[in-house]
């Protein structure tokens, strides 16, 4: 199975929204990537479960997360369904300006899927990446 260059489009645009609203700290943005009973757990193997609680998730982790920026490259894309996508991700720390900077990578996947309300996360994890990551 292949995945259309709209699916590919919004697939990208969700992942971007992502990580513009990780940057931006906006936990309501952050939110409103996910599927309403979407799951997420941190690389801390920390799980929220629902919209509202991985927003609330991202509230209380912001304050500690405030001069964490990053840049997220999308590395694979896996076909699931028509509508159902998996994608692994390389999680970059960046400046707030979005200049590389030595740190820890992460490696999230996401299972990325067509809901009412457009392309939404349903489910998620990060990994911490120890050494050098991607392909």
């Amino acid at each position: 199975m292949s995945i259309t260059p709209a699916t590919e489009e919004a697939v990208r645009g969700v992942v971007r929204d992502l990580q513009d609203a990780f940057n931006a700290k906006d936990a309501e943005a952050l939110g409103a990537v996910y599927a309403q009973d979407a799951t997420w757990t941190n690389v801390m193997g920390v799980r929220a479960d629902g919209r509202e609680a991985i927003a609330e998730a991202a509230r209380a982790a912001f304050p500690m997360l405030a001069g964490q920026f990053v840049r997220y490259e999308v590395v694979r894309m896996l076909p699931v369904r028509p509508d159902v996508v998996a994608v692994n991700v390389l999680q970059h720390p960046v400046t707030e300006a979005g200049e590389p900077v030595e740190g820890a990578k992460g490696a999230p996947l996401y299972v990325v899927s067509r809901e009412a309300d457009g392309w939404k996360i349903s489910a998620g994890s990060n990994t911490l990446v120890a050494g050098p990551a991607g392909g």
